[in-house]
């Protein structure tokens, strides 16, 4: 039986690509860089290519957060300061939330049953300022950003960290849920967790990391859990 729930946080409890694309936005106008539809979508690019690379031990945070501008400003042509950039930008991005749909409803669901936590690998401050924003601290017993851990998802001492601090762990009561197979689903398997990939859109399995489970929606997670 299930009793512990590692919930990611972008794009699993928040909407990051909208927030992402709202503050993005803002940050170009700031520079005065049009921010049409096809440096958006090159930026989001970007920006994964660099997580997936800090998720393999490649680059540090801090080298994830300016590297994405400075590629995205050499593509384009713009003289502008990447650390500038990254500034503003976060400062923005913690402001405000967006929910994916039913995912307020379901930690109000699940909170009564279970133990939630939430496992989430972005900056803390930016974080932090999201979830006080969107009032969710209330539904989760602890909250485990890897910057202030000191380990990324899918690294095995992030979640060796997590299990740490949750009374009476067992492994076979503990499930990880996140839209990501690189961080949230490999970290899980080599964990020894039971993992449920969220893919709303049906997206195929990418670099051989095969979940224990698949749900294409949020709500899907409570009779998901229920057979568990």
């Amino acid at each position: 039986m299930i009793r512990n729930i590692l919930l990611d946080l972008d794009d699993t409890i928040l909407d990051f690509h909208q927030a992402e694309k709202i503050a993005l936005t803002k940050t170009l106008e700031h520079l005065g860089i049009e921010p049409e539809e096809k440096i958006l979508a090159r930026y989001s690019v970007l920006n994964l290519e660099q997580w997936r690379l800090l998720e393999q031990g490649k680059l540090t945070r801090k080298e994830v957060k300016e590297r994405r501008y400075k590629l995205l400003f050499d593509e384009i042509g713009a003289d502008c300061c990447a650390a500038s950039a990254t500034k503003y930008y976060e400062n923005l991005l913690g402001v405000g939330h967006y929910f994916i749909d039913g995912a307020e409803e379901l930690l109000k669901i699940l909170s009564k049953d279970y133990r939630l936590y939430l496992a989430s690998n972005g900056t803390a401050a930016v974080q932090k300022s999201r979830i006080k924003s969107a009032g969710i601290a209330k539904y989760f017993d602890d909250i485990f950003i890897s910057q202030k851990i000191g380990f990324d998802k899918p690294d095995i001492e992030f979640f060796n960290y997590c299990f740490s601090k949750i009374m009476d762990f067992k492994k076979s009561e503990t499930v990880i849920v996140g839209d990501s197979l690189t961080s949230d689903i490999k970290g899980g398997k080599s964990a020894g967790i039971t993992t449920v990939w969220l893919n709303p859109k049906g997206l195929p399995y990418v670099f051989d990391i095969e979940p224990d489970h698949i749900i294409t929606g949020l709500m899907d997670l409570t009779s998901l859990l229920k057979g568990l």
